[in-house]
């Protein structure tokens, strides 16, 4: 990506270009901080309120990737964190600018990603006079209370002495325990007032191995259950991160014969291709891995709260079904330890740590490797059907294509390392359940949200984090109008961000429900005026950005279209005519009771 650098002649507060002078600013020695707790990059939008800060910021080595909405930025901040492991940092303005971010950074926060949100806000001295752009209708000056509910902490900043110290607080609660996001909300002209000398120093980042470990006697009591256990089941969960834990899982399992099931946020974290995986469970889970779930009598959870769609709506009848089955649950957040299901050994510690421990202790329970071939061939056959059934389905050459069709021509033509990251709807689920993701690939999908939109943002991230790799905004035609400011970022940024756009010109997941059980389909599908589907030319529109545009016309179009992206190295957007048809549901969703009036709380 293309990085610029100017250099300006002064400073708010009469203060200099030099910054190693008296009298820097807060937002010059809170840049100086950013740049030692080695922040590269920036996403967000600019505005009155945090200008001084983005002044600071062109003379740094930060680059500052602007964004044509906060939502867009959020995500892409989100992204970013997500491919690298660093913490995300965005900046927004006042008022509707920070609540325009208010979807991205709940999506980062549902999902345990580290992401410091800066707003900000109005002047200090005007608290209670309702200023421009003000959140103030039932309380003054309160707009950090909007992000209360979902970050993991705000900090109101009321003195410019305290930035920075309220800054090293931000990343470290944003990285500690469980990642997640929190909000550093800062009056404007606290950014433009002089710091002494002695406040003016960056603070150190405290380099923490606080997370805790798993007890010896723990992993002891915890690899016996699971040595001892007839139908022991792991069932990963978005946590499982970092390739060390994903080494020490292995020599678990893999000693020990044991199954693998794993959320929808975890898809990745072991092989596809792994012969003791047996995939995703619930409502986009198969059957088999539904039916061993139910009757596994030792479950080891790690670092997961059991969604609903993970878990069938929590109806014993068809996923977990606790007791008789055991669970032993490790997460770092002890709020979810026993959230949803009793647990017979609860702990609460760090995944990555634990499983190395736990590894230990397995070897040492059970000095000799336990095998169950019949249960690795019972997986075998059922995964070769799925993703030669899917492969199956994905040869027609019906036009409009079958979703199909698309993950097919995506996997023969895509490098293997190559990123997904997917919006909502058959983009999600699909490649979720029936897409084989080589074991250099990554998946990358909003889970706690759901969050349409987030794709196409979300890519421009993972691309600046990714420079090398291949990365694919999988996304429907609904999530790409959720979308646009993206393709104008990644021209702007020079990201060879390849968007596409399976486009039922439907929001088609929830049309295909209201057909099911309401007869027909009103509201979710886009239609001109005489009533015919409407979807506009997103490929068009990708040229008028500046980025390449492929209207898919023809079934053997999108292999050619891909094949030319990858080649071209630019902003590509890819529009692919696609039927409406159902990803497969072997499980159950609550959703679908109500609709027939059973109201099934069990």
């Amino acid at each position: 990506m293309t990085t610029t650098t100017t250099a300006s002649a002064t400073t708010a507060i009469g203060t200099t270009t030099d910054e190693t002078t008296a009298g820097a600013t807060a937002a010059e020695a809170l840049v100086r901080q950013l740049e030692s707790y080695g922040v590269e990059y920036i996403f967000g939008t600019c505005g009155h309120t945090n200008i001084a800060l983005l002044a600071a910021l062109d003379r740094s080595s930060i680059e500052f990737v602007i964004a044509r909405h906060e939502q867009a930025a959020a995500h892409a901040a989100d992204g970013y964190a997500r491919a690298s492991g660093k913490t995300g940092v965005l900046l927004m303005h006042v008022g509707p600018g920070m609540m325009n971010a208010v979807t991205g950074v709940a999506t980062a926060a549902m999902d345990s990603v580290p992401l410091v949100a800066i707003a900000g806000d109005i002047p200090s001295y005007f608290h209670g006079r309702h200023p421009h752009q003000e959140v103030n209708l039932h309380a003054d000056a309160d707009q950090a209370a909007i992000y209360a509910p979902f970050v993991k902490r705000v900090w109101r900043v009321q003195r410019a002495e305290d930035l920075l110290r309220f800054a090293e607080r931000a990343f470290w609660t944003a990285t500690t325990g469980r990642p997640g996001a929190v909000l550093l909300n800062v009056p404007m002209d606290l950014f433009s007032r002089a710091l002494p000398d002695d406040q003016a120093a960056p603070l150190p980042l405290v380099q923490h191995d606080s997370a805790p470990g798993l007890p010896d006697s723990v992993a002891t009591r915890i690899a016996a259950a699971l040595a001892g256990a007839q139908r022991p089941l792991v069932y990963l969960g978005g946590g499982v991160r970092d390739a060390a834990a994903r080494t020490a899982l292995l020599r678990i399992v893999e000693h020990l014969d044991i199954p693998v099931a794993h959320s929808l946020m975890a898809k990745g974290a072991l092989p596809d291709e792994h012969p003791l995986l047996l995939g995703m469970p619930g409502f986009w889970g198969l059957e088999v891995t539904n039916d061993y779930a139910r009757n596994a009598d030792v479950v080891l959870a790690l670092a997961t709260r059991f969604a609903e769609t993970d878990a069938s709506s929590w109806n014993p009848k068809f996923t977990w079904s606790f007791p008789p089955s055991r669970l032993i649950q490790i997460d770092i957040d002890p709020a979810e330890i026993g959230r949803n299901y009793p647990v017979e050994i609860g702990a609460v510690a760090d995944v990555g740590q634990a499983l190395q421990s736990l590894a230990g202790a397995v070897e040492a329970v059970a000095p000799e490797p336990i095998d169950r071939l019949e249960l690795r061939e019972t997986i075998r056959v059922a995964r070769s059907e799925l993703f030669a059934a899917s492969r199956e389905r994905g040869s027609s050459d019906q036009f409009p294509l079958r979703p199909e069709r698309i993950l097919r021509d995506l996997r023969d033509v895509l490098p293997a390392d190559s990123i997904l990251v997917t919006d909502v709807g058959w983009n999600k689920n699909g490649v979720a359940q029936c897409y084989s993701l080589p074991a250099a690939g990554r998946f990358i999908t909003p889970g706690g949200a759901s969050t349409m939109g987030f794709g196409p943002a979300a890519a421009i991230g993972v691309q600046i984090a990714s420079p090398g790799r291949t990365v694919v905004a999988l996304v429907g035609d609904g999530g790409m109008s959720a979308a646009l400011p993206a393709i104008p970022m990644a021209v702007e940024l020079g990201v060879p961000v390849i968007f596409v756009v399976m486009n039922n010109r439907a929001h088609g997941t929830i049309a295909d429900l209201q057909q099911t059980f309401f007869g027909r389909s009103y509201g979710c599908e886009f239609r001109d005026p005489e009533g015919r589907p409407y979807s506009p030319d997103f490929a068009a529109l990708g040229r008028s950005c500046g980025a390449d545009g492929y209207l898919i016309a023809s079934p053997d179009d999108l292999r050619s279209a891909l094949s030319t992206a990858l080649h071209s190295a630019r902003p590509a957007v890819l529009d692919v005519p696609m039927v409406n048809e159902k990803v497969p549901t072997p499980g159950h969703w609550n959703i679908t009771d109500i609709y027939q009036g059973v109201f099934d709380q069990s």
